[in-house]
Protein backbone atom coordinates (compact mmCIF):
# COMPACT_ATOMS: atom_id res chain seq x y z
CA UNK A 1 0.00 0.00 0.00
CA UNK A 2 1.25 3.48 -0.90
CA UNK A 3 1.22 6.28 1.67
CA UNK A 4 -1.35 8.51 -0.12
CA UNK A 5 -3.71 5.54 -0.41
CA UNK A 6 -3.24 4.69 3.26
CA UNK A 7 -3.93 8.26 4.39
CA UNK A 8 -6.95 8.62 2.10
CA UNK A 9 -8.51 5.39 3.32
CA UNK A 10 -7.96 6.18 6.99
CA UNK A 11 -8.48 9.93 7.35
CA UNK A 12 -12.25 9.75 7.78
CA UNK A 13 -11.88 7.03 10.42
CA UNK A 14 -9.20 8.97 12.29
CA UNK A 15 -11.18 12.21 12.22
CA UNK A 16 -14.31 10.44 13.49
CA UNK A 17 -12.38 8.96 16.41
CA UNK A 18 -10.89 12.37 17.25
CA UNK A 19 -14.37 13.91 17.23
CA UNK A 20 -15.75 11.27 19.59
CA UNK A 21 -12.80 11.66 21.94
CA UNK A 22 -13.42 15.40 22.08
CA UNK A 23 -16.92 14.60 23.42
CA UNK A 24 -15.95 11.57 25.53
CA UNK A 25 -17.93 12.72 28.56
CA UNK A 26 -21.14 13.25 26.58
CA UNK A 27 -21.44 10.14 24.40
CA UNK A 28 -24.64 8.22 23.85
CA UNK A 29 -24.71 4.44 24.12
CA UNK A 30 -24.41 4.01 20.37
CA UNK A 31 -21.55 6.51 20.20
CA UNK A 32 -19.74 4.65 22.97
CA UNK A 33 -20.00 1.45 20.95
CA UNK A 34 -18.73 3.26 17.89
CA UNK A 35 -15.80 4.63 19.89
CA UNK A 36 -14.81 1.06 20.75
CA UNK A 37 -14.99 -0.06 17.13
CA UNK A 38 -12.99 2.93 15.89
CA UNK A 39 -10.36 2.40 18.58
CA UNK A 40 -9.85 -1.16 17.42
CA UNK A 41 -9.68 -0.12 13.76
CA UNK A 42 -7.26 2.77 14.31
CA UNK A 43 -5.03 0.53 16.45
CA UNK A 44 -4.76 -1.75 13.41
CA UNK A 45 -3.92 1.32 11.28
CA UNK A 46 -1.15 2.21 13.72
CA UNK A 47 0.32 -1.28 13.54
CA UNK A 48 0.43 -0.99 9.75
CA UNK A 49 1.94 2.51 9.87
CA UNK A 50 4.67 1.36 12.23
CA UNK A 51 5.59 -1.46 9.88
CA UNK A 52 5.27 0.25 6.48
CA UNK A 53 5.68 3.99 7.18
CA UNK A 54 7.82 4.13 10.36
CA UNK A 55 9.41 7.51 9.60
CA UNK A 56 6.36 9.37 8.33
CA UNK A 57 4.51 11.90 10.53
CA UNK A 58 1.31 9.89 10.04
CA UNK A 59 2.73 7.35 12.48
CA UNK A 60 3.15 10.05 15.13
CA UNK A 61 -0.44 11.20 14.59
CA UNK A 62 -1.79 7.68 14.99
CA UNK A 63 0.31 6.98 18.09
CA UNK A 64 -1.10 10.10 19.75
CA UNK A 65 -4.63 9.23 18.69
CA UNK A 66 -4.44 5.63 19.87
CA UNK A 67 -2.92 6.64 23.21
CA UNK A 68 -5.72 9.15 23.75
CA UNK A 69 -8.36 6.60 22.77
CA UNK A 70 -6.81 3.94 25.01
CA UNK A 71 -7.10 6.24 28.01
CA UNK A 72 -10.78 6.80 27.19
CA UNK A 73 -11.58 3.12 26.62
CA UNK A 74 -9.66 1.74 29.59
CA UNK A 75 -9.81 4.61 32.06
CA UNK A 76 -10.82 3.90 35.66
CA UNK A 77 -14.34 4.83 36.75
CA UNK A 78 -13.41 6.80 39.87
CA UNK A 79 -10.89 9.38 41.01
CA UNK A 80 -9.12 6.98 43.37
CA UNK A 81 -9.01 4.27 40.71
CA UNK A 82 -7.66 6.79 38.22
CA UNK A 83 -4.81 7.81 40.52
CA UNK A 84 -3.95 4.21 41.35
CA UNK A 85 -4.15 3.26 37.68
CA UNK A 86 -1.82 6.10 36.76
CA UNK A 87 0.93 5.09 39.19
CA UNK A 88 0.56 1.36 38.53
CA UNK A 89 0.16 1.38 34.76
CA UNK A 90 -0.11 4.69 32.88
CA UNK A 91 3.10 6.24 34.23
CA UNK A 92 5.19 3.25 33.15
CA UNK A 93 3.50 3.09 29.73
CA UNK A 94 4.24 6.78 29.10
CA UNK A 95 7.92 6.17 29.87
CA UNK A 96 8.15 3.10 27.66
CA UNK A 97 6.42 4.85 24.75
CA UNK A 98 9.26 7.38 24.73
CA UNK A 99 12.04 4.84 24.38
CA UNK A 100 13.92 6.87 21.74
CA UNK A 101 13.87 9.99 23.88
CA UNK A 102 15.01 7.88 26.85
CA UNK A 103 17.95 6.58 24.86
CA UNK A 104 18.95 10.07 23.76
CA UNK A 105 18.61 11.46 27.29
CA UNK A 106 20.75 8.63 28.67
CA UNK A 107 23.42 9.29 26.03
CA UNK A 108 23.44 13.03 26.80
CA UNK A 109 24.04 12.18 30.45
CA UNK A 110 26.48 9.27 30.17
CA UNK A 111 28.75 10.28 27.26
CA UNK A 112 29.72 13.61 28.89
CA UNK A 113 30.06 11.64 32.12
CA UNK A 114 32.72 9.45 30.55
CA UNK A 115 34.49 12.56 29.25
CA UNK A 116 34.41 14.11 32.72
CA UNK A 117 35.83 10.94 34.26
CA UNK A 118 38.69 10.84 31.73
CA UNK A 119 39.48 14.47 32.50
CA UNK A 120 39.57 13.73 36.23
CA UNK A 121 41.82 10.70 35.78
CA UNK A 122 44.29 12.51 33.52
CA UNK A 123 44.38 15.92 35.23
CA UNK A 124 42.83 15.70 38.73
CA UNK A 125 44.59 18.81 40.09
CA UNK A 126 43.15 21.12 37.45
CA UNK A 127 39.71 19.59 37.82
CA UNK A 128 39.80 20.00 41.61
CA UNK A 129 40.28 23.72 41.05
CA UNK A 130 37.23 23.88 38.79
CA UNK A 131 34.70 21.75 40.68
CA UNK A 132 32.56 23.39 43.38
CA UNK A 133 34.08 22.79 46.86
CA UNK A 134 31.15 20.63 48.02
CA UNK A 135 32.21 17.88 45.60
CA UNK A 136 35.84 17.64 46.70
CA UNK A 137 35.15 15.48 49.75
CA UNK A 138 35.19 12.40 47.48
CA UNK A 139 38.99 12.62 47.28
CA UNK A 140 39.62 12.47 51.03
CA UNK A 141 36.63 11.18 53.02
CA UNK A 142 37.22 8.07 55.16
CA UNK A 143 33.52 7.28 55.62
CA UNK A 144 30.12 8.33 54.36
CA UNK A 145 29.09 9.12 57.94
CA UNK A 146 29.05 12.90 58.14
CA UNK A 147 28.04 13.02 61.80
CA UNK A 148 24.43 14.04 61.29
CA UNK A 149 21.92 13.33 64.03
CA UNK A 150 18.32 12.40 63.23
CA UNK A 151 17.31 16.03 62.74
CA UNK A 152 20.36 16.64 60.56
CA UNK A 153 19.60 13.61 58.38
CA UNK A 154 16.02 14.79 57.91
CA UNK A 155 17.23 18.25 56.90
CA UNK A 156 19.85 16.85 54.54
CA UNK A 157 17.39 14.42 52.96
CA UNK A 158 14.87 17.24 52.43
CA UNK A 159 17.51 19.40 50.77
CA UNK A 160 18.60 16.56 48.49
CA UNK A 161 15.12 15.57 47.31
CA UNK A 162 14.19 19.22 46.73
CA UNK A 163 17.31 19.75 44.63
CA UNK A 164 16.75 16.53 42.65
CA UNK A 165 13.14 17.46 41.91
CA UNK A 166 14.29 20.92 40.79
CA UNK A 167 16.88 19.46 38.39
CA UNK A 168 14.39 16.98 36.92
CA UNK A 169 11.61 19.54 36.52
CA UNK A 170 14.07 21.96 34.94
CA UNK A 171 15.14 19.28 32.46
CA UNK A 172 11.58 18.67 31.31
CA UNK A 173 10.45 22.32 31.41
CA UNK A 174 13.34 23.42 29.19
CA UNK A 175 11.91 21.22 26.47
CA UNK A 176 10.12 24.35 25.26
CA UNK A 177 13.53 25.62 24.08
CA UNK A 178 13.29 23.01 21.31
CA UNK A 179 15.02 20.60 23.71
CA UNK A 180 18.28 22.58 23.75
CA UNK A 181 17.94 23.58 27.40
CA UNK A 182 17.07 20.01 28.36
CA UNK A 183 20.16 18.71 26.57
CA UNK A 184 22.33 21.26 28.37
CA UNK A 185 21.02 20.21 31.81
CA UNK A 186 21.74 16.56 31.01
CA UNK A 187 25.23 17.27 29.67
CA UNK A 188 26.11 19.49 32.62
CA UNK A 189 25.00 16.92 35.20
CA UNK A 190 26.76 14.17 33.27
CA UNK A 191 30.08 16.02 33.25
CA UNK A 192 29.88 16.72 36.99
CA UNK A 193 28.98 13.11 37.78
CA UNK A 194 31.82 11.75 35.66
CA UNK A 195 34.31 14.26 37.02
CA UNK A 196 33.48 13.46 40.64
CA UNK A 197 33.69 9.72 39.90
CA UNK A 198 37.08 10.09 38.22
CA UNK A 199 38.35 12.29 41.06
CA UNK A 200 37.42 9.64 43.63
CA UNK A 201 39.12 6.91 41.59
CA UNK A 202 42.28 8.93 41.05
CA UNK A 203 42.49 9.55 44.82
CA UNK A 204 42.05 5.84 45.58
CA UNK A 205 38.77 6.54 47.33
CA UNK A 206 36.42 4.62 45.07
CA UNK A 207 34.90 2.36 47.75
CA UNK A 208 33.79 5.29 49.89
CA UNK A 209 32.47 7.05 46.79
CA UNK A 210 30.44 4.02 45.73
CA UNK A 211 29.06 3.66 49.24
CA UNK A 212 28.06 7.33 49.18
CA UNK A 213 26.23 7.40 45.85
CA UNK A 214 25.04 4.02 44.62
CA UNK A 215 22.18 3.43 47.08
CA UNK A 216 20.26 6.38 45.72
CA UNK A 217 22.26 7.11 42.56
CA UNK A 218 20.83 4.54 40.14
CA UNK A 219 17.26 5.57 40.93
CA UNK A 220 18.13 9.26 40.97
CA UNK A 221 19.85 9.13 37.58
CA UNK A 222 16.96 7.09 36.18
CA UNK A 223 14.58 9.85 37.24
CA UNK A 224 16.78 12.52 35.66
CA UNK A 225 16.82 10.52 32.42
CA UNK A 226 13.01 10.27 32.48
CA UNK A 227 12.73 14.01 33.09
CA UNK A 228 15.17 14.62 30.25
CA UNK A 229 13.21 12.32 27.95
CA UNK A 230 10.02 14.26 28.75
CA UNK A 231 11.79 17.51 27.89
CA UNK A 232 13.25 16.13 24.65
CA UNK A 233 9.83 14.81 23.63
CA UNK A 234 8.42 18.25 24.32
CA UNK A 235 11.07 19.79 22.06
CA UNK A 236 10.39 17.20 19.37
CA UNK A 237 6.69 18.06 19.39
CA UNK A 238 7.61 21.64 18.47
CA UNK A 239 10.16 20.70 15.82
CA UNK A 240 8.06 17.90 14.29
CA UNK A 241 4.39 18.57 15.04
CA UNK A 242 3.25 16.11 12.37
CA UNK A 243 -0.34 16.70 11.24
CA UNK A 244 -1.01 19.12 14.12
CA UNK A 245 -0.16 22.77 14.51
CA UNK A 246 2.86 23.43 16.70
CA UNK A 247 0.59 24.71 19.46
CA UNK A 248 -1.60 21.60 19.32
CA UNK A 249 1.37 19.25 19.31
CA UNK A 250 3.02 21.11 22.18
CA UNK A 251 -0.22 21.07 24.17
CA UNK A 252 -0.66 17.31 23.76
CA UNK A 253 2.92 16.50 24.71
CA UNK A 254 2.90 19.01 27.58
CA UNK A 255 0.09 17.06 29.24
CA UNK A 256 2.20 13.90 29.07
CA UNK A 257 5.32 15.75 30.27
CA UNK A 258 3.50 17.05 33.34
CA UNK A 259 2.24 13.54 34.12
CA UNK A 260 5.76 12.16 33.84
CA UNK A 261 7.13 14.94 36.02
CA UNK A 262 4.56 14.34 38.77
CA UNK A 263 5.07 10.58 38.70
CA UNK A 264 8.85 10.92 38.75
CA UNK A 265 8.76 13.39 41.65
CA UNK A 266 7.56 10.64 43.98
CA UNK A 267 10.51 8.43 43.05
CA UNK A 268 12.84 11.36 43.65
CA UNK A 269 11.39 11.72 47.13
CA UNK A 270 12.32 8.08 47.75
CA UNK A 271 15.82 8.66 46.34
CA UNK A 272 16.28 11.67 48.61
CA UNK A 273 15.16 9.67 51.64
CA UNK A 274 17.61 6.89 50.80
CA UNK A 275 20.44 9.37 50.29
CA UNK A 276 19.83 10.88 53.69
CA UNK A 277 19.27 7.72 55.71
CA UNK A 278 21.46 5.16 53.90
CA UNK A 279 24.11 6.93 51.83
CA UNK A 280 25.30 9.26 54.61
CA UNK A 281 25.29 7.01 57.65
CA UNK A 282 28.54 5.05 57.32
CA UNK A 283 27.24 1.96 55.53
CA UNK A 284 29.84 0.18 53.40
CA UNK A 285 29.60 -0.17 49.64
CA UNK A 286 28.17 -3.72 49.81
CA UNK A 287 24.79 -2.97 51.46
CA UNK A 288 24.45 0.35 49.62
CA UNK A 289 25.05 -1.44 46.30
CA UNK A 290 22.33 -3.97 47.13
CA UNK A 291 19.93 -1.13 47.95
CA UNK A 292 20.83 0.77 44.78
CA UNK A 293 20.47 -2.21 42.45
CA UNK A 294 17.17 -3.18 44.05
CA UNK A 295 15.69 0.31 43.67
CA UNK A 296 17.09 1.08 40.21
CA UNK A 297 16.43 -2.41 38.88
CA UNK A 298 12.92 -2.36 40.28
CA UNK A 299 12.23 0.95 38.55
CA UNK A 300 13.29 -0.26 35.10
CA UNK A 301 11.64 -3.65 35.59
CA UNK A 302 8.36 -1.82 36.02
CA UNK A 303 9.03 0.19 32.86
CA UNK A 304 9.54 -3.03 30.93
CA UNK A 305 6.72 -5.07 32.47
CA UNK A 306 4.04 -2.52 33.36
CA UNK A 307 4.89 -0.29 30.42
CA UNK A 308 3.42 -2.82 28.03
CA UNK A 309 -0.06 -1.81 29.13
CA UNK A 310 -2.77 -4.04 30.38
CA UNK A 311 -5.57 -5.53 28.35
CA UNK A 312 -7.45 -6.22 31.56
CA UNK A 313 -7.68 -2.58 32.62
CA UNK A 314 -11.12 -1.47 33.75
CA UNK A 315 -13.15 0.05 30.93
CA UNK A 316 -14.72 3.47 30.89
CA UNK A 317 -17.97 1.71 30.14
CA UNK A 318 -19.16 -1.85 29.82
CA UNK A 319 -20.44 -1.20 26.33
CA UNK A 320 -17.03 -0.02 25.06
CA UNK A 321 -15.27 -2.90 26.78
CA UNK A 322 -17.57 -5.53 25.30
CA UNK A 323 -17.42 -4.07 21.81
CA UNK A 324 -13.63 -3.74 21.83
CA UNK A 325 -13.17 -7.33 22.99
CA UNK A 326 -15.50 -8.75 20.34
Amino acid sequence: MKLPEFVQSGTRRWDDLSELLARRGRLSGEEALRLGRLYRAVTADLALARRVFPNDPVRDRLETLVADARSAVYAGSGRREGIVGFFFDTYWRLIRERSRALGLAAALLLVPGVAGAVWALTDPDTLAGVLPPEFLWVASADSTDQGYGTAGLIGFSTYVLTNNIRVTLTAFALGVTYGIGTAWVLVQNGVILGAVTGLAISAGNSEVFVAAVIAHGILELSCIVVGGAAGLSLGRSILRPGPFTRREALGKEAVVAVQLALGTALWLVLAGFVEGFASRTGLSWVPTTIIGVALGGGFWARVVLRGRGSDTSESLGGQIRADTAS
